[in-house]
Formats: structure tokens, C-alpha cells, sequence
């Protein structure tokens, strides 16, 4: 047991892409104004709160991740932390992150990392993931959390942009994990795992992906259309969110899924930094655009 083995066990890959969805969220309400402790409180709290997901989820997942080769090495899986020690260290986590987001930024922010805490070890990680087909779905709002902590962080309160971030960022999950169970599907064959391409075939998850990555392109140009992010934002969300769509459309005739869908993958992660780094530089302040068309 190192201190290598804690660090591992809270998955850093998983965190440092939700911290990054959080700065965009936190940039978006900021418009320029940035308060340092509020956004220490939002980056940090939420980082301890996924941390702790994602250790709750080791635990949780031991038995399938034995069965599957991406995970089978894994801290919790090899014995090289014990499963009390990493309960109580996941307990401490989470209840670090809500005390930090509630007392330095604000309850509303804490009580969002708690819904999307409960929903991905809760209802996501116990139950759905190894019951439904539908376990993606649901599993999608834990992952939209982190950028709406950064904006409710800020703003206090739930208004147009926060829903918008929430519907993206949800839509966002679904074909970027569509495509890591096409190209791992023999992983989530072994371990029993019913998502969608696994469960109903590939062909119809692709059909899922194309429909979810377009409602997401439509979904990231509303933060400019309703007045929250500016044209320099709408240009990188069009033009990345349509060649995404059109790698989606061109696995109708891929020759090889797996090669097509990792593709599909790596190209999300770059949609999604793009569209947080856009939103953090290009923010807009609605009342603006009011004024613009005001008589």
C-alpha cells in the first residue's frame, strides 16, 4: 500500500476532465469578475467530491473489474488497499468537498455535487449499471454536475445557462460512452454489463450516437442564443459539434468499429475541453442583449 495507490483509486483521468467542465462553468457566471476563494472552493470541493465517487465506485465495481482487462489491475481489485480503508477514506473525501462548496461558495453548490454524487454511486453505480440498458442515461446527470457547481458557485442560483450546461453536458455522456463500450465491448460482454451496444447491437447504439451528438450540438449553441455566450463561442460549439456529428455519421460504414469508435471518443474529449475553454473566454451578460434590442 503506497500513497500512489490512493491516488489511483479516486481515478485523476475522471477529475481533471470534470475540473476542467467546472473552471467553464465557473468563467461563464464569473464575466470576469472572479472571486479566487469561491473558485479554489468550486475547483477543489469539486474535485474531493468526485474523488470520492469514483473511490465508492471501486469498491462497488470490484467483482466486474476482475472480469474485464481494462480494470482487472486495479488498486481495490488486487487486494493493495483494504476495503474499510477505502470506504472511510471515500467517506472523508465526499464530506470534505460538501463542507468546502457549502461554506466557501455557496449551499446551492454543495447541494448539486450531492445530487450528482447520490445519482452516480447511489442509483448509477449500485444499481442501474448492472440492470439496465438505461444505467448510461441516468449515470449522464452525475457526469453534467460538475460545470453547473461552477456556475451556481457564482450565480446562487439555478437560472437559464445552469439548465443549459446540465442538458449539454448530459447529452455530452451519452455518445462519448456509447463509444467506449463499442470499442471495449468485449470487456462489458465479459463482465455482464448491459449497455446499449452490448444489450440491442452495435448498429443501434450508432443510431443512439447520432441522434444524442445532434440534440448536443443544438443544446451548446442555446448558451449563445440565449444570450449567455458570445459568437466566438458559437463558432467553435457549430464547428465542433458538427464534424463530431460527422464522425458519428461515418460509422454507418466504418470497416472497423473499434478503430472508428476510440476515434469517436478521443474526439469528444476535444469537443468538450473546447466548448469549457470557449465558455470560460466568451461569456456574455444577458442583460446586454436586452438592452441591445431595447427601443
Amino acid at each position: 500500500m503506497s500513497f500512489k495507490h490512493f491516488i489511483q483509486i479516486t481515478k485523476p483521468g475522471i477529475i481533471f476532465g470534470n475540473v476542467l467542465s467546472v473552471a467553464g462553468g465557473f468563467f461563464l457566471a464569473s464575466k470576469g469578475h472572479v472571486d479566487l476563494a469561491i473558485f479554489l472552493a468550486a475547483m477543489i470541493g469539486t474535485s474531493l467530491v468526485v474523488a470520492s465517487g469514483c473511490v465508492f465506485n471501486n469498491c462497488i465495481d470490484r467483482d466486474i473489474d476482475l472480469k474485464m482487462e481494462r480494470t482487472k489491475n486495479r488498486v481495490l481489485v488486487q487486494g493493495l488497499i483494504s476495503l474499510k480503508l477505502a470506504l472511510a477514506y471515500a467517506t472523508v473525501l465526499g464530506v470534505a468537498g460538501v463542507a468546502l462548496l457549502y461554506t466557501v461558495a455557496n449551499p446551492l453548490a454543495a447541494l448539486f455535487a450531492v445530487i450528482g454524487f447520490v445519482i452516480y454511486v447511489g442509483f448509477y453505480s449500485l444499481y442501474l449499471k448492472r440492470k439496465s440498458v438505461h444505467g448510461t442515461l441516468v449515470g449522464s446527470l452525475s457526469g453534467a454536475m460538475p460545470p453547473v457547481i461552477g456556475y451556481v458557485a457564482v450565480s446562487n442560483t439555478f437560472d437559464m445557462a445552469a439548465l443549459t450546461l446540465l442538458v449539454m453536458f448530459s447529452l455530452w455522456q451519452m455518445p462519448h460512452s456509447y463509444a467506449i463500450a463499442i470499442f471495449r465491448f468485449n470487456d462489458y460482454l465479459a463482465a455482464s454489463i448491459p449497455v446499449l451496444p452490448v444489450k440491442r447491437g452495435i448498429q443501434v447504439a450508432k443510431k443512439h450516437i447520432l441522434i444524442y451528438i445532434l440534440a448536443f450540438l443544438v443544446a451548446t449553441l442555446m448558451l449563445t442564443f440565449s444570450g449567455y455566450a458570445g459568437m466566438s463561442y458559437l463558432a467553435v460549439a457549430a464547428a465542433m459539434g458538427m464534424y463530431w456529428l460527422y464522425m458519428a455519421w461515418t460509422g454507418y460504414k466504418a470497416v472497423d468499429d473499434t478503430v472508428w469508435a476510440r476515434k469517436l471518443f478521443v474526439f469528444s474529449i476535444f469537443t468538450i475541453t473546447a466548448l469549457s475553454v470557449m465558455m470560460s473566454l466568451d461569456f456574455k451578460v444577458p442583460t446586454e442583449l436586452l438592452l441591445t434590442y431595447a427601443p
